[in-house]
């Protein structure tokens, strides 16, 4: 027994040093994770949102607004891009701290919201052969193009199970489907239609938009991320303060 106390002794000091590194890793991974922003991104979304190339995130709202935030939190920024449908299980687990551009009633979850970030609105588009409706109610049983896992309650609640949806990928697909005659009705995002038709060769011959809804984005928090609520409501108000927020919107309006 007492031969063996020197054997002992080291293994007890191996073992120390051995959880100490394990301590100290940990500690460094935490604080590398803590001086970084992850902001999660739909993959699927295009222009003026996003353009990615190559699997980054390369010119949009999305990229202007995250680079505002990770100013604005003094953190470094790295965006992920991941599918529609696998966003909201991302966010929950804690795998990015945030999420733009939503409202609480677009995404199924538990988490902290921010402040207002954009106001925007959605209208319904119609293609000018077509005949205009003269409202949402007129449009009971006849396909509208959307855009697939996008939800529209305001429209559920007036159509209800009258509500047809055609969905399509992206509003690119979207607008091809009503330009070739696919569909003859679109809901879309009034600023998106802008700008689509400001970049169009041939802009499509559209009735006057119907007002479909009015609404407010936030950004989502997740709850087992590294940003807090506070911080990030922090950022958003200094990107308004600062203008920066104005010209997000008129470089992309």
């Amino acid at each position: 027994m007492v031969g063996s106390q020197p054997g002992n002794c080291l293994f007890t000091r191996m073992r120390q040093l051995l959880l100490s590194i394990a301590a100290c890793m940990i500690l460094a991974t935490a604080q590398v994770r803590g001086g970084e922003l992850v902001v999660l991104v739909d993959r699927a979304a295009d222009m003026p949102m996003s353009r990615i190339d190559d699997g980054r995130l390369v010119d949009g709202v999305h990229k202007m607004l995250g680079e505002a935030l990770a100013r604005g939190t003094g953190r470094e920024l790295r965006f992920l891009l991941l599918p529609r449908k696998r966003i909201s299980k991302a966010l929950q687990e804690g795998q990015a701290d945030i999420l733009c551009g939503y409202t609480p009633e677009w995404i199924e979850g538990d988490f902290l919201w921010t402040e207002p970030v954009f106001t925007a609105e959605e209208v319904l588009v119609t293609d000018a052969n077509y005949p205009r409706p003269a409202s949402i109610a007129d449009l009971r049983g006849q396909p509208i193009g959307t855009i697939l896992g996008y939800q529209h309650p305001e429209i559920e609640k007036v159509l209800g199970p009258d509500f047809v949806r055609d969905d399509s990928p992206n509003m690119e697909t979207n607008l091809e489907k009503l330009a070739r005659g696919r569909v003859h009705h679109i809901l879309i995002a009034r600023g998106v239609l802008d700008y689509r038709q400001r970049l169009r060769a041939i802009p499509l011959k559209l009735h006057p938009p119907l007002l479909a809804a009015s609404f407010t984005t936030r950004c989502a928090l997740s709850r087992k991320g590294q940003l807090s609520l506070e911080v990030a409501n922090r950022a958003i108000a200094a990107a308004e303060k600062d203008g920066t927020l104005a010209q997000i919107m008129a470089r992309f309006r």
